[in-house]
Order: C-alpha cells, then sequence, then structure tokens
C-alpha cells in the first residue's frame, strides 16, 4: 500500500488553473497594487512643497501619475544664450556646412564628410560669407605637399567654368605642358627663342573711357615699368632726376614713334637717356641741367638691349596675345638657372607689363592669374607694386590672383619691419579673403599663427597634414579639404617625373676598356 502510494506521487500531475482562477489573481494583484500606491502617495492636496524631507513621497518607476506628471504637455524652460564657443564644447560633432554646390570641385570636406567646391567669384557676387571682400587667394606648403597639384587643378577644372587663367611667370615650365593641354598659348622667353615681348606694348581702349584719359592711363603705367627696370638693374631707388630723366625721355620717344606710326622700343629709351642734351632741350626753361646724372639709367636700359636680355624685350612683339585662349602660360625656364636672378625678375616684370594689356579689358570675362614660385617677387619691390595694383584692381577688372609660396615666412624676406617691400607683402596677405594652408615645418608654425590669426587647433593641424590636404580659411570660415585627383590629372600634374625615373642601367659595352697593366714575371 506504501509502495503504491509513492509511485502515485512521482506520477502525480498539478492542475493548470482555468481562465477564471487567472483573472481572480490578476484583479487580486491590481487592488493590492492601488491600495499600496494609495498608501504611499499623498493626496493632490497636500502636494510636497519641500519644507520637510521626511514627507516627500517616493514616486513609482513609471513616474508621477495624472497631469502634473509633463507627459504629454509643452515643457516651458527658461531661454538660455551661449557663445558659439561654449556650444561648439557643448557640441563638439558639428561642422560646416560648407561653401555650396556652386563652382569648382575641390575634394572632400573631412569634418562635414561632404563635396568641396570652391568659386571666389559666386562667394563674392552671392554674400553668403560675411567677410568675404576680394577674390583673391594664397597658397603655400612645403615642397613635395600638394599645392601645386592644386594650383593646376583649380586652373584646369577653372576653364571648364568658363574662366581663362592666366600665368604671367613660369620659372620652371610646369605649366606649359597643361596650357597646350587645354589648346592655350605658350610663350618661351630666353636667350637664342624667336619669342619676344615689347612691354610697351598699349593695350586697347576699353569701352566707355575717353581718349584723352586712356593715354594718361597709358603714360603711368609706362613710367611705373619704366622706373620698376631700373630700380631693379640698379638695386636701388631711383633719384628725383631720373625719374625726371625718364619722363622726358618717354615723351620723346613716344612723339617720334606717333609720328612714325610706330610703337616705342626700350631701346630708344636707352637712346634716349643716352643724351642727355635732348633731355635738357625737351625741358625748356624748366630744364635743370639733367647732365650726367641719368649716366646710370642709360646703362642700366643698355643691359636690355646689349646685355644678357637682348633679343627678347628690345623689339616689337613677335607674338599676338590670343584673348580666347583658355590658358596662356610664358615660359620663363631658360632664366631661372642662374644664382642671380636679375635676369628672372627684370623678364617677370616685362612679362607682367605685358599681360596687362589683356588684364585691363573689363570684358574680357573672368580669370585667375597664378603668380607661382612667387617666393622670388617677394625680394623686389618692384614687382610687388604691380602686384599690389592688380590685387586692389581685382574686382574691377574681374580676376582672381593666386600667390603659391613654399612659406609663409617667404612673405618676411620682402624687408625689414616696417620697410615698403614688408609693407606691401604683408598687404597682399590682407588682401585675400582665402587662404589655403598646407603643411608647415614645425618651425614656420609661430610665424604661421602670428600672420593667419590660427588657432592652436588649427595651428596643430597643419604641422600634420599628410599629402593632398589642406586647411582652408575662407573669410574665417575653416575647412580640413581633401584635394582628390583624376587618374589623368595626376600624370599631368606630375612634378617628381625626374625623382622617380629610374637610373640607367650600365651594360658592358657603356664601360670604357683600359688597358691592364700585367706585372713582369721574371724567370
Amino acid at each position: 500500500m506504501t509502495r503504491n502510494r509513492a509511485t502515485a506521487s512521482q506520477l502525480f500531475v498539478p492542475r493548470k488553473p482555468g481562465r477564471a482562477e487567472r483573472r481572480a489573481a490578476r484583479r487580486s494583484f491590481a487592488a493590492a497594487r492601488t491600495k499600496a500606491r494609495a498608501i504611499r502617495l499623498p493626496s493632490r492636496e497636500r502636494e510636497f512643497t519641500g519644507s520637510d524631507p521626511e514627507l516627500q513621497p517616493t514616486y513609482p518607476s513609471s513616474g508621477r501619475p495624472g497631469p502634473a506628471s509633463a507627459r504629454g504637455s509643452k515643457l516651458c524652460l527658461p531661454k538660455h544664450r551661449m557663445t558659439t564657443a561654449v556650444a561648439g564644447g557643448a557640441y563638439p560633432f558639428l561642422a560646416e556646412a560648407g561653401l555650396g554646390a556652386e563652382g569648382t570641385f575641390i575634394g572632400r570636406d573631412l569634418h562635414a564628410e561632404a563635396a568641396f567646391c570652391f568659386d571666389p567669384f559666386c562667394l563674392y557676387n552671392s554674400g553668403r560669407i560675411e567677410g568675404f571682400t576680394n577674390p583673391n587667394a594664397i597658397l603655400c606648403g612645403i615642397i613635395g605637399m600638394g599645392k601645386s597639384a592644386l594650383a593646376k587643378s583649380i586652373a584646369t577644372r577653372s576653364v571648364a567654368h568658363g574662366y581663362k587663367i592666366y600665368i604671367p611667370s613660369d620659372p620652371k615650365g610646369e605649366w606649359s605642358s597643361l596650357a597646350r593641354e587645354l589648346g592655350g598659348q605658350t610663350i618661351a622667353l630666353g636667350p637664342g627663342l624667336p619669342g619676344k615681348l615689347n612691354p610697351l606694348d598699349a593695350p586697347a581702349r576699353p569701352a566707355g573711357v575717353s581718349e584723352e584719359d586712356w593715354l594718361g592711363e597709358i603714360r603711368k603705367r609706362r613710367l611705373l615699368l619704366l622706373a620698376s627696370l631700373a630700380a631693379t638693374v640698379l638695386k636701388r631707388d631711383l633719384l628725383p632726376m631720373e625719374h625726371t630723366g625718364l619722363d622726358v625721355a618717354l615723351d620723346l620717344v613716344v612723339a617720334e614713334a606717333d609720328a612714325a606710326a610706330a610703337p616705342p622700343l626700350l631701346g630708344d629709351i636707352a637712346h634716349a637717356l643716352g643724351r642727355p642734351e635732348r633731355l635738357d632741350a625737351a625741358l625748356g626753361d624748366q630744364g635743370t641741367g639733367l647732365g650726367r646724372s641719368v649716366d646710370d639709367l642709360a646703362h642700366a636700359f643698355r643691359r636690355l638691349v646689349h646685355g644678357d636680355l637682348s633679343g627678347m624685350f628690345d623689339g616689337p612683339s613677335t607674338v599676338a596675345f590670343d584673348p580666347d585662349a583658355p590658358m596662356l602660360s610664358i615660359d620663363l625656364s631658360r632664366l631661372g638657372s642662374s644664382g642671380d636672378d636679375t635676369a628672372l625678375v627684370l623678364a617677370m616684370t616685362c612679362a607682367s607689363a605685358w599681360m596687362e594689356s589683356a588684364l585691363a579689358d573689363p570684358d574680357g570675362g573672368r580669370r585667375w592669374v597664378v603668380y607661382d614660385e612667387a617666393w622670388r617677387i617677394m625680394r623686389h619691390v618692384g614687382l610687388l607694386e604691380r602686384m599690389q595694383q592688380q590685387w586692389k584692381l581685382s574686382r574691377g577688372l574681374g580676376i582672381a590672383n593666386l600667390l603659391v609660396l613654399h612659406r609663409l615666412s617667404d612673405l618676411l624676406a620682402a624687408g625689414d619691419a616696417g620697410s615698403r617691400g614688408r609693407v606691401l607683402a604683408e598687404g597682399l596677405l590682407a588682401d585675400c579673403s582665402t587662404r589655403i594652408i598646407y603643411r608647415q615645418e614645425p618651425d614656420q608654425i609661430q610665424a604661421s599663427m602670428a600672420l593667419l590669426g590660427l588657432t592652436g587647433v588649427e595651428a596643430q593641424a597643419i604641422a600634420a597634414l599628410p599629402r593632398g590636404r589642406g586647411l582652408w580659411k575662407v573669410a574665417g570660415l575653416s575647412f580640413v579639404v581633401q584635394h582628390l585627383l583624376h587618374p589623368h590629372e595626376k600624370a599631368l600634374y606630375d612634378t617628381d617625373f625626374r625623382m622617380a625615373a629610374k637610373p640607367r642601367e650600365f651594360t658592358k659595352t657603356d664601360v670604357p676598356s683600359f688597358p691592364v697593366a700585367r706585372p713582369e714575371v721574371r724567370q
């Protein structure tokens, strides 16, 4: 009997509760919970005021019940104002929206993870960015970081937008192949080359300018050119009597050229300066006896006619400017090999004056003027003065200037603090609303911070930027942009082809054979 009961207890399965029993259990649990809430929570008339901590009620995990819980209603919190610096710290994952989709595609904005486009003309006309007052830009970066590729990429892609590109001086000849690829024009200047430019050529008179005003403007430009050339050769500023000699010599040469229906030439200026008695006779009653005071000027201009620059700027122009060409480059690579760059600077001055005939036309459309290897220009006040004029008149002429440097401290090489050259160089930087900084050496960080007003974060960024990545500061806005190149562009812009070229392998036929002296063997 006992054994049967044990077996029955092992096989017993309890009966599951029915639906009615489960409902009764749920009602009982809900009643107990309601009773517990009534005990814990005070009535609405006795809400806690905070005066006695012991009267503070304990709320369930679901929150305070009733309309006072603020669920399903609007919160009326007081407004709070903060600066953008505080907001940037509170919300660090915000980035600029970029400059818009208009313009030339540059690459990828690394902070916003979006495409980055840039067009100074569109930004200036739209007025979206406060403080963007001019279309000029400066690009600097150490060797090998891709700044030349960026400059050429901007030029190439801007042609697709209808812009024209001018390269007043190409000291290394890197833009010649690019100009040929785009169907542009390249003018190579140097000893023994057929190309000649007359820097005294008069540009065409723009519409809306009177003949008298335009003649006065041409005379002023020619005087500025002649003074710049003389100061470069003499390596000093001109004296007042020398300026007077240039004025009188130019008027004599222009009068004779107009009578002969021929353009004035630098050789005519040198010839007139070599005869001071003609200058005194032209001054008349105002003659001051120039005498031998213009001898230095005569010898200075003789270098352009009979010296190392002879054959390039001492005759009528043999090349004509094509205003419809997408790109014009003046190749001066034949003049940049010597240690003395005086000849190169003189050629750059003459070529810039010749190219101004196209820049002076306000109906010429929008144009980029690229000054590559501009560290050569920073040491010469005459070139800086010509560039300052283009920087100031960029909006009226419809041009955007791009200054390409290795480092910002090259601007300080223009002269001592307070000197004319230093003031001009710093003025060019101040008139650039766009600053593009590629990687800088650690010893250049402080100079970059002082000249550009970089923050500590930006200074750390430019010290560690990889190849092709730069900090763009556009009227106070900062972007870190990765420049993207098409494979065809990489091959076209490659400036390291000589460094990457393999050395020539020598064979046995390349090794000269020399007679080998054999030791004499004595028997």
